[in-house]
């Protein structure tokens, strides 16, 4: 059972300056949530109850958003506003939270060895919020679906194509299912010519409790960093490595632009907006002459 989940936050969000100034990247919203939101409710569909957060400096406000707020909630429920109310309660129910505050920025392996004592020797999740996927059924609940059947580490991974490849990590594998995969390798932005399919890696990943003794011998990068995907490979043959090709719509709020795709997305995914934003969209095409 998969009870607890990683969600590294810490970072300056310099493609966001200078909002992030301010705010922490993953607060700033997609439509009405912020990007980390997303994330931890997934977590929470698949039945993971512990999250814990990587920070650096100046981050509360990420652990906060999930704590309740009676001043808010009371002022809410004066107002007859219930349903929005009981919204927020919600979020404050989801999961339980805690943060580990990362002092240096020294790579994403770094940032998970950073949680291990919250996490101990059980099989956990790590959470990528830049990554936002929208799906019925949530891709960590299929991914430790697949990691209780065979015990392996799993990573999530779509089809990219052939522009993106040589600025993200692709995947080298056997399919062994619809959307299941036994690794044999990992690359990190190889030329379209050297890799080794057109899967990349995204992020999400489960992993046995044995990472983390396997990133404390993993040498740093060329840039003094310690990566996860490193540790990964060396757990190639045992445990093993599988990926799953999650179905659901993949959205990389880590950009400007992905962040905007992806509140329209969700904007149309709303009952109440979906006309206005697709009559908007309509006028505003027409009168830019796309």
């Amino acid at each position: 059972m998969v009870r607890k989940a990683i969600i590294p936050v810490a970072g300056f969000g310099t493609r966001f300056l200078p909002v992030t100034k301010a705010i922490p990247k993953n607060m700033i919203p997609v439509l009405d949530h912020p990007a980390v939101h997303y994330a931890v409710a997934e977590a929470a569909q698949a039945g993971i109850r512990d999250i814990v957060f990587v920070v650096s400096k100046n981050q509360e406000s990420v652990e906060r958003y999930f704590h309740n707020n009676a001043e808010l909630e009371d002022a809410l429920d004066s107002r007859g506003n219930v349903a929005k109310a009981d919204e927020m309660r919600a979020i404050a129910k989801l999961v339980n939270v805690s943060s580990v505050l990362q002092e240096q920025q020294l790579g994403l392996g770094h940032a998970v060895l950073m949680a291990r004592d919250k996490i101990g020797a059980e099989p956990f999740a790590v959470f990528l919020p830049d990554d936002i996927i929208w799906d019925d059924h949530p891709t960590i609940g299929a991914m430790i679906e697949q990691h209780n059947e065979h015990g392996a580490n799993v990573i999530a991974v779509k089809e990219v194509p052939d522009s993106a490849v040589p600025f993200l990590g692709i995947v080298d594998g056997q399919p062994v299912g619809e959307h299941e995969y036994a690794l044999s390798g990992m690359v990190e932005k190889p030329s379209l010519e050297d890799a080794p399919s057109n899967l990349a890696i995204i992020g999400r990943y489960l992993l046995s409790p044995e990472i983390f003794d396997v990133l404390e011998r993993v040498e740093p990068g060329a840039i003094g960093e310690i990566q996860l995907t490193d540790a990964i490979k060396m757990m190639m043959v045992d445990p093993g490595v599988r990926a799953y090709r999650f179905p659901g719509s993949h959205f990389d709020v880590g950009t400007p632009a992905g962040l905007l795709k992806a509140s329209i997305y969700a904007a149309l995914q709303r009952d109440e907006m979906k006309e206005e934003i697709v009559e908007w969209m309509k006028v505003t095409i027409a009168e830019q002459g796309a």
